[in-house]
């Protein structure tokens, strides 16, 4: 994470190209690369534009995780607890900020935090898709739109001072909201420093000649449509390129159509670019985003022209006349009155003039038209494919398959946050949850050993010790959620017996995030042993791994009771204070052998003081497995065999 002091350079050195750009902007206009006036120096400018957009979401995901807490967790839960509530949560933050990019990219940064769930960002930007159409409308029929960067500055303005707070949490809001600057500073900053395709319709004249070739035309038209809002990152511009393109006779209604449709797919760039710098789930919910809005043009394809002339029936029907015949009627007048054509387009036609009036009534016909087809289409489309968001799910999942299976986002897999039905039958889902829990914090005492044999200065050492602290935190959240959620269960109406249980279940999870703290302890102590430069010999490494072997062992019979609390064996109770003996007895050999070692000069004081280390941290990790066995024990002990 970079440093408060990197903050404010960063802060300074955008505030002094932004206040005075003259001395090196200007630079630009010494060399022309392109009729457009488009340097090198504004590529590099576009470069540098995507690297603070992934870098604003990258800073904005991490304070997310640092400063959420359980209210806004909550209220994202309550926000998308069922498809239906996600894709109206969807639609009125695309409605309120009026930009479909922004909220997805929010709903990435979500689920790369982990506040949201893979299945309930889906329905959220199916309701994405459906606001952006209000954007759309809002820029039809009064032409204004809200402009999110002004707000960059004041924002980071209020966070600089947070950064420097003493309070940890204030720190993450301060990060959280510098990202959020950034990443709006990037995309506003893209947009400004792509080839400024709006002013330059010309370039757009050479696509006449395939105006004529049918279907093929409606998908040329549609990649175009696709190209153009992937380059300039907005489909609103791309919307007023097709009002040009259609005012000045070169496309039909039909094909501007197309056009819309195809802005529909470029529009997903964005939070595709956002998921670049995230999480597998991340990347996982951008490519959902993607194949909503794929899947929908499919479908319009099968039946463009006859849903084209359901969208000339519905403007029609609206009272605002025949979107179809604005290219037909330019077309006529530059044959039979080029003069008039030529003035009409260079804004020397009086404004009064009768050809300026009805050819000002038809674009805002072949605008409304073009509103009303991108919201039936969205429309349609959420209405489709609101009941598949599990299929979705499953083919993303698909897609994108995480490179280790177990490094998926945090999320609980037998309870949600939810209303409870029943109390009484609710605890046997924690259960579960418990049993799962316990199963992802036994990985972490596979990786811990890994971790040792690793070489300190390799990559895979980092990465792996990425993966143990990843997994503690999660382990944290976990233990949160299952205690949250049981905690509400004993809010019910509960048996007696109901009650003990929930108590039980309290202790063994609590226990369970202590085995997690002892692995990420042992995966501590490796880290100052590297700081230190201290190696290990092949006989610290046979004990470490004799050490290992019982509590792994130890941990498998724990969870095979876990697995059947209703149903526990005598033998299997006995199997676990076993292993425990051993763990006990290896300590204390390990602790007596480790003296003599060090004064044989087997190795040196400070290699043994990170070895003891290691093995107090596992022999601590047998007590909290053997204290999981008791409750099980004690709670259970009627249905012991």
């Amino acid at each position: 994470m970079m440093c408060p002091n990197g903050y404010i350079m960063l802060i300074f050195y955008y505030i002094l190209i932004e206040i005075f750009p003259i001395n090196i902007l200007s630079l630009r206009y010494n060399f022309h690369l392109t009729e457009m006036n488009y340097s090198f120096l504004d590529f590099l400018c576009l470069l540098g534009a995507v690297g603070l957009f992934l870098y604003g979401m990258k800073v904005m995901s991490e304070g997310l995780q640092k400063a959420a807490g359980d209210r806004l967790r909550s209220i994202l839960a309550a926000m998308t607890r069922n498809r239906f509530t996600g894709t109206l949560t969807g639609f009125l933050i695309t409605a309120l900020i009026q930009s479909s990019s922004a909220s997805t990219v929010m709903v990435v940064s979500f689920v790369n935090a982990g506040l949201m769930t893979l299945g309930q960002s889906m329905a959220v930007i199916m309701g994405a898709n459906v606001g952006t159409t209000f954007t759309a409308w809002i820029i039809a029929l009064f032409g204004f739109k809200v402009n999110i960067s002004l707000f960059v500055l004041p924002l980071i303005g209020l966070a600089v001072p947070l950064l420097f707070s003493k309070k940890s949490r204030n720190k993450s809001i301060g990060e959280f909201l510098v990202g959020f600057a950034f990443l709006f500073m990037g995309l506003d900053m893209i947009s400004t420093y792509v080839p400024d395709l709006q002013s330059n319709p010309e370039m757009f004249a050479f696509l006449q000649k395939y105006t004529s070739m049918g279907f093929g035309s409606v998908i040329i038209f549609l990649l175009v449509g696709l190209v153009l809002t992937m380059i300039i990152q907005s489909s609103a511009a791309t919307f007023a390129i097709t009002l040009i393109m259609c005012s000045k006779g070169w496309i039909g209604f039909d094909l501007s159509c197309a056009l819309v449709l195809g802005s529909n797919i470029g529009t997903t760039i964005t939070p595709i670019l956002a998921s670049m710098s995230g999480n597998v789930a991340a990347k996982r919910t951008a490519m959902g985003h993607l194949l909503f809005n794929l899947l929908g043009t499919v479908w319009t394809l099968c039946i463009f022209f006859p849903f084209v002339g359901l969208t000339v029936w519905l403007t029609e029907a609206f009272g605002q006349g025949d979107p179809t015949v604005l290219s037909g009627y330019v077309n006529q007048i530059e044959t039979q009155n080029p003069e008039i054509y030529n003035h009409l387009f260079d804004n020397s036609l009086p404004t009064g003039h009768e050809v300026a009036k009805k050819i000002a009534f038809m674009q805002q016909s072949v605008s409304i038209g073009l509103s009303i087809f991108h919201t039936v289409f969205n429309l349609v489309n959420l209405a489709i494919m609101i009941w598949f968001t599990g299929l979705y799910v499953k083919i993303v999942e698909r897609l994108i398959p995480s490179k280790h299976k177990e490094d998926t986002e945090f999320q609980l897999k037998f309870i949600s946050g939810g209303l409870l039905n029943a109390s009484e039958l609710n605890i046997t889902q924690a259960e579960k949850e418990i049993v799962v829990y316990a199963q992802r914090v036994q990985r972490m005492i596979g990786m811990s050993q890994n971790l040792v044999h690793l070489k300190d200065d390799s990559e895979e050492f980092t990465h792996l010790f990425s993966r143990v602290e990843k997994y503690e935190e999660i382990s944290d959240r976990m233990e949160i959620e299952i205690a949250n959620y049981l905690n509400r269960c004993s809010e019910g109406r509960l048996s007696n017996e109901g009650k003990h249980r929930i108590a039980a279940m309290l202790s063994i999870v609590s226990e369970i995030e202590s085995i997690a703290d002892c692995c990420y302890g042992v995966a501590k102590t490796l880290i100052r042993k590297r700081s230190s430069n201290i190696k290990f010999n092949d006989e610290i490494y046979k004990k470490i791994d004799a050490m290992f072997v019982d509590v792994e062992g130890a941990m498998s019979n724990m969870l095979l009771l876990l697995g059947n609390v209703e149903h526990v064996r005598e033998q299997d109770i006995i199997a676990s204070y076993n292993r425990e003996r051993e763990i006990n007895n290896l300590r204390n050999q390990f602790r007596t052998a480790n003296i003599e070692s060090i004064n044989e000069k087997h190795y040196e004081y400070q290699a043994g003081i990170y070895f003891m280390d290691i093995i107090a941290d596992l022999e601590k990790t047998g007590d909290y497995i053997i204290n999981v066995v008791d409750t099980v024990k004690e709670q259970f002990r009627n249905s012991i065999a």
